[in-house]
């Protein structure tokens, strides 16, 4: 379904997209911040970035579920046939990643038989994997191989935005937030 041009996302579907947004990047910033520093600091900022990540997961699963009972209002009709199949792919991508990373944070984390502490308030159990500290470090491995790539399709995500916004002078930006003009 196309939206009518100048269409503004729901209030729900801005809030979950700013909300994993800020959250992913406080989250990339503690895994940065772990591996730079004390251990005993590392260990503490890890706990955090894990009770993060779920939380992450949880609000991406809100999402898509929101997504498929609501269309998306992302006009096509004016893009052309690469922006399109790049949009498509990027976001796509998105949802891959933070469906994915979490998962293989918390696969990690329970080959090594840990749960991760969701903030003191939860212990989410490990996986029944079993204990293998080889697997788990491949997965933390190929999380954070893959986290990187989380960070480059931000730069791109953003670049794209301000490219519509600031050159195409469509408005795209403004139908993610509640303010502004989305007719471009």
């Amino acid at each position: 379904m196309q939206a009518e041009q100048g269409a503004r996302y729901s209030g729900v579907a801005m809030l979950l997209h700013w909300v994993i947004a800020i959250a992913v990047i406080v989250n990339w910033r503690l895994a940065e911040s772990a591996h730079d520093g004390p251990r005993e600091a590392g260990a503490s900022l890890m706990a955090t970035h894990k009770a993060i990540g779920m939380t992450i997961l949880a609000l991406t699963l809100v999402r898509l579920a929101w997504r498929l009972a609501h269309p998306s209002v992302v006009r096509t009709g004016d893009l052309k046939a690469w922006e399109r199949v790049l949009a498509k792919t990027v976001h796509v991508t998105f949802y891959v990643l933070l469906v994915g990373l979490p998962l293989l944070g918390w696969l990690g984390s329970s080959a090594f038989d840990k749960p991760v502490d969701w903030f003191g308030l939860v212990q989410i159990p490990a996986l029944p994997l079993g204990r293998n500290p080889d697997t788990g470090e491949t997965l933390f491995e190929i999380h954070e191989t893959l986290g990187g790539a989380m960070v480059w399709l931000i730069a791109l995500h953003v670049a794209g935005a301000l490219k519509h916004t600031f050159w195409d002078k469509d408005g795209t930006l403004w139908r993610m937030l509640p303010f502004g003009n989305p007719r471009g």
